[in-house]
């Protein structure tokens, strides 16, 4: 799912794209992405876009009269910047946003579509489709702790939440919690006050480090391969490859769709985490350190 980094990239692409264009026309290749009956998506043609927002994990375009446009890109959906009028035909293409420059298409992979649209109007109910999770950049160390142990939860499930932060999922909890030398297993209610320091400090350093990046990259070209996937990450998807900080292997949680992945020696104090799927391999002996994993491997 594209998260706080890669949806900043989307709106500073789209800003020197469709800011104070007209949107001429939306053209859904889907019904079932559009989620709103009213105001109907016809109010929002022949206007001109005025403003973009990042809601979350949402993109709200915003057009004359106070209507917003709204995209939840989900899990696979993605963006792309076509010719005018760029057809739409095939089982991936949802959407069209046609400008006078050129079209927004809206895509999403596999047989499940999940992204979603929504037309509404006025600021009120925009600030409806928030979630509630605290801005980093805005916030400080108390007010992000406070969030954070409203609730008992794990790191990973903390940081991951949109009721608790904004914008984070999978990959930068990942990267963020590799950052700060934190378990993603520890709960938030035994953090110590140096730990929280440095898990607050790691939170806007990963975030601001790859959102410049990524706003590089989309000032130059549009951003057509947006993935929670990069070889520069230092242990998200790199499961088997070496910690750039240790050379320990990286290591995973893998649970329903979803891995977490993690530093043993860097992060957990060198105690390999219980991955349901590798115990189901290794049976009940499972290891405590990263030396008996690679022994019981070799086997």
């Amino acid at each position: 799912m594209p998260e706080l980094p890669d949806i900043a990239a989307y709106i500073t692409a789209l800003e020197s794209r469709i800011l104070e264009q007209q949107l001429r026309q939306v053209r859904l290749a889907s019904p079932f992405l559009l989620r709103t009956a009213q105001p109907p998506l016809t109010s929002v043609e022949r206007r001109v876009v005025r403003e973009l927002r990042r809601i979350g994990k949402r993109i709200a375009i915003g057009v004359e009269g106070d209507l917003w446009l709204v995209l939840h890109l989900m899990i696979a959906g993605r963006l792309h910047w076509r010719a005018a009028g760029a057809k739409i035909g095939g089982r991936q293409n949802l959407a069209a946003f046609d400008f006078p420059n050129g079209s927004l298409v809206l895509t999403e992979a596999g047989a499940k579509h999940r992204a979603s649209l929504y037309v509404i109007a006025g600021e009120e109910a925009l600030r409806a489709m928030d979630p509630g999770g605290i801005d980093v950049f805005v916030s400080d160390p108390n007010s992000f702790r406070d969030a954070l142990t409203a609730e008992n939860r794990t790191l990973k499930r903390a940081l991951t939440d949109p009721r608790i932060v904004s914008g984070i999922g999978n990959a930068y909890s990942d990267e963020i919690l590799h950052a700060a030398r934190l378990s993603p297993i520890t709960h938030t209610h035994k953090l110590t006050p140096p730990e929280w320091e440095k898990l607050f400090a790691a939170t806007r350093e990963t975030l601001a480090l790859w959102i410049e990046r990524f706003q590089q990259e989309a000032a130059a070209d549009f951003p057509e391969k947006v993935t929670a996937f990069r070889k520069e990450m230092a242990v998200h998807g790199r499961y088997g490859e070496p910690c750039p900080r240790c050379g320990e292997k990286i290591q995973r949680i893998r649970y329903a769709d979803n891995e977490t992945n993690y530093c043993a020696c860097c992060q957990t104090g060198g105690k390999v985490l219980a991955d349901r799927s590798l115990s189901r391999l290794l049976g009940s002996d499972w290891p405590r350190t990263l030396d008996e994993l690679e022994a019981l491997k070799r086997r």
